[in-house]
C-alpha cells in the first residue's frame, strides 16, 4: 500500500466515524451513548491526519530533488483489507448485536441486593429485565407474585428444549464487554429471532420465588410488537402505552 492509500485510509475512517456518530445512530450498535464525543474527536483526528498526510506527499511530488534514497513506505498487501471496515461505516454498516450474541453468550450476573422498596401500584408494572430478575431471585418479601409486569426486549430462542426469551443486551462500554440478560416466555409460541416485542404477564412459578432457584420467567398474557428503539443496548423501562 502506497503512502497516497494510507492518507486515504485514514481520512475515510475519519469520514465515516464522523457519519456515524454525527448524522445517524449508527455509533450505538458498537458503543454507549457517553462515547459519541469521543468518536466525533477521533474522527476528527484521523480526517485530519489524513489530509495533512496527502498533503505531505504531494509537496512531495512537487519537489522530487527533497526526496533522497528510495521510498520504504509501502506496507503488505493484506493492509489493504483495512479498507473494507472504513467503507462499511459509510455504505454498509455491520448488523447490531442480537439473538445469534444473546445464543452464545451467558446471562448477565445480578447484582447482590439487601433491601427492595415496595412496588408501584402501576398494573400492568414496567420493569427492566434486571430489575425483574433481581425480584425474582433476591426478593424475600415474595412482592412480586401475582404482579403483572410489562417486560420489553427482542426474542432469542431457548436452544434444544425450545421455547424463547425476552432478551436484551446490554454495553458496559461497548459491543466487546456486552452482556445478556434474559426471561423465559411461556404461553406465547415463539416469535421469529430478533422480533422486538412488549410481553405483560406474571411470573412463572418455577422454583422458590424470592432464592437462586427462581426461574427469571413470565406467563403471557399478552405480547405486542414494538419498533426496536434506538438506544437498543440498553436495559430500559419499557415505555407507557398509549
Amino acid at each position: 500500500m502506497k503512502r497516497h492509500a494510507q492518507a486515504l485510509l485514514l481520512v475515510l475512517s475519519g469520514i465515516g466515524l464522523l457519519h456515524a456518530a454525527l448524522f445517524t445512530d449508527l455509533y450505538l450498535r458498537y458503543v454507549k451513548e457517553g462515547l459519541r464525543p469521543a468518536l466525533i474527536a477521533s474522527g476528527v483526528l484521523l480526517t485530519m491526519l489524513g489530509l495533512a498526510a496527502a498533503a505531505l506527499d504531494r509537496g512531495r511530488d512537487e519537489h522530487p530533488g527533497h526526496a533522497h534514497g528510495h521510498d520504504h513506505s509501502t506496507a503488505p498487501r493484506v493492509a489493504w483489507l483495512l479498507f473494507l471496515p472504513a467503507l462499511s461505516l459509510l455504505f454498509h454498516a455491520p448488523p447490531a448485536l442480537g439473538a445469534y450474541t444473546a445464543a452464545h453468550s451467558n446471562n448477565k450476573a445480578v447484582e447482590q441486593r439487601k433491601r427492595f422498596d415496595p412496588l408501584p401500584a402501576a398494573s400492568p408494572l414496567p420493569m427492566t429485565l434486571t430489575d425483574f430478575t433481581t425480584r425474582v431471585q433476591q426478593d424475600r418479601t415474595r412482592a412480586i407474585k401475582g404482579r403483572g409486569v410489562r417486560l420489553t426486549g427482542f426474542a432469542s430462542p431457548a436452544g434444544r428444549g425450545g421455547g424463547w426469551y425476552l432478551t436484551r443486551i446490554i454495553f458496559t462500554c461497548c459491543a466487546a464487554d456486552s452482556q445478556t440478560v434474559k426471561v423465559r416466555v411461556y404461553g406465547s409460541p415463539a416469535p421469529p429471532a430478533n422480533t422486538w416485542l412488549a410481553v405483560t404477564g406474571t411470573w412463572h412459578p418455577r422454583g422458590a420465588l424470592g432464592t437462586r432457584s427462581a426461574e427469571a420467567a413470565l406467563d403471557t398474557h399478552r405480547l405486542e410488537p414494538i419498533s426496536q428503539p434506538v438506544n437498543a443496548f440498553t436495559d430500559d423501562l419499557p415505555l407507557t402505552p398509549s
